[in-house]
C-alpha cells in the first residue's frame, strides 16, 4: 500500500470522531471475549473477529514479546490543608520517598504544600519540574511500597468515568504482570488469558518477556500541530538476555517478531541496533514512533484503540501506514468496536 505524500505529517491528521459511548468504561465479560479487528498490510483488507482466535494468525515459530510490568496502585487521593480534595499520580521512584508525579490541581499544589492521603501518610510537594509533573515525598508510617499498596487506588485513566473497584485490581493488570512500576496497564496484553497463553506454546509460539514501566505520559496528546515539537516522557526499560536469545532464535529461524502493545513495540525498538538485532540491557527510552519510521525489530503488532493525536495512534500508523490506519479507525467507530483501554483490540499483519 502507498501512503499519500506527507500523509500523517501533522497532529490534525490523526484526530477522527469518536461517539462517547463507544469508550469502554469496563473490560469486556472474559478477556479474550473483546473484539478483534485483524489488519492486513500487504492487502489493505481489514477484517472481524474475537481475541479468542488469534492463534489462528500465528505460524510455529514466531515470538509473542509482552510486557510484564505490574500497574502500581498509584493513584492517591487526600486532602489539602483547607480540606478541598487533591490528588496525586506517582510516576516513578526518584530516590528513597521521593517520587516524580503528576498532581490535581495543579495550581493549588505547589511546592511547600501536602496533601494528606490517610493518617500517617501525607504527601509533600517539593519541587516542580520543567515538564510541570512534581518532584513529591511520602511521609509514611508504613514501607513506602506498602502504603501506596494499602492506600492508593487503580489509576484507571481519566476517559474511564468511574472510580475504580476491586474487579479493577485484577483487570487493570495482565496475567503475566510481575515487576510493579508502571503507572497505567500495557492495555493490548489485557485481553490474554493463562488458556490463550497456552494454546500460543502448543502452537509452537515462542514467548518473550521484556519490561517497559508505562508512565502516565502515555495519556498524553500532542498538543503541537508539528509532531516534532512533542518532548515524550522517559520511560525505564529491560531486555533479559533470555529474551534476546529467543527473538534472535526466531530471526535466524525466519519466525515472526510479535510485539503486544505498543510498550513492547518501543522496548523493542529503543533496544534494536541497526541490523534489527535486539540487544540485551536496561535503559530509558523517550523514542517517538510516527510516521515515517522504518521499524527494526517488530514484524506484527496487536493492540487496542487509541487516542485522536495520542502518540499511541502515531506509532500504529507507522506501522501501518497512516492511510490504512484512519480506514481501520473509521472502519472500528462504523462497527462499533470499544475503545481506549479497556476496549477492542487490533492485529495488525
Amino acid at each position: 500500500m502507498t501512503a499519500r505524500a506527507g500523509a500523517g505529517a501533522r497532529t490534525s491528521d490523526y484526530d477522527y470522531a469518536l461517539p462517547p459511548e463507544l469508550i469502554a468504561q469496563a473490560p469486556a465479560a472474559r478477556r479474550d471475549a473483546s473484539r478483534l479487528m485483524v489488519v492486513d498490510r500487504a492487502s489493505g483488507r481489514i477484517a472481524h473477529h474475537t481475541f479468542s482466535e488469534l492463534p489462528r494468525w500465528f505460524a510455529p515459530g514466531d515470538v509473542l514479546v509482552v510486557n510484564t510490568t505490574r500497574v502500581l496502585r498509584a493513584r492517591l487521593l487526600g486532602t489539602r490543608d483547607s480540606g478541598a480534595p487533591g490528588e496525586v499520580l506517582l510516576l516513578h521512584p526518584v530516590d528513597g520517598d521521593r517520587w516524580e508525579a503528576m498532581v490535581s490541581p495543579g495550581g493549588k499544589l505547589r511546592p511547600g504544600r501536602t496533601l494528606h492521603i490517610a493518617p500517617g501518610f501525607d504527601v509533600d510537594i517539593l519541587e516542580m519540574t520543567e515538564r510541570s509533573t512534581r518532584i513529591v515525598r511520602l511521609r509514611t508510617d508504613l514501607p513506602v511500597a506498602a502504603a501506596i499498596e494499602r492506600h492508593g487506588h487503580v489509576p484507571l485513566p481519566p476517559y474511564i468515568a468511574r472510580g475504580d473497584d476491586a474487579a479493577d485490581a485484577e483487570r487493570y493488570q495482565t496475567v503475566y504482570a510481575r515487576e510493579p512500576g508502571s503507572a497505567a496497564a500495557p492495555t493490548a496484553g489485557l485481553h490474554f488469558t493463562p488458556a490463550l497463553l497456552a494454546a500460543l506454546a502448543e502452537r509452537g509460539v515462542a514467548r518473550a518477556d521484556v519490561l517497559l514501566h508505562v508512565g502516565a505520559g502515555t495519556f498524553k496528546p500532542v498538543e503541537h500541530d508539528d509532531p516534532a515539537m512533542h518532548v515524550m516522557h522517559e520511560e525505564w526499560y529491560s531486555v533479559s538476555a533470555e529474551a534476546a536469545g529467543i527473538i534472535a532464535a526466531a530471526r535466524a529461524r525466519g519466525g515472526s517478531i510479535w510485539a503486544v502493545g505498543t510498550t513492547s513495540a518501543r522496548t523493542l525498538e529503543s533496544a534494536a541496533a541497526a541490523s534489527g538485532a535486539v540487544t540485551a540491557g536496561d535503559g530509558t527510552t523517550r523514542l517517538f514512533i510516527r510516521p515515517p519510521y522504518a521499524f527494526r525489530a517488530v514484524d506484527k503488532l496487536i493492540t487496542n484503540f487509541h487516542l485522536p493525536r495520542s502518540t499511541l495512534l502515531m506509532l500504529v500508523a507507522a506501522f501501518a501506514g497512516y492511510d490504512l490506519t484512519m480506514r481501520a479507525y473509521r472502519e472500528a467507530v462504523r462497527e462499533r468496536y470499544r475503545f481506549f483501554s479497556y476496549g477492542d483490540a487490533m492485529a495488525v499483519v
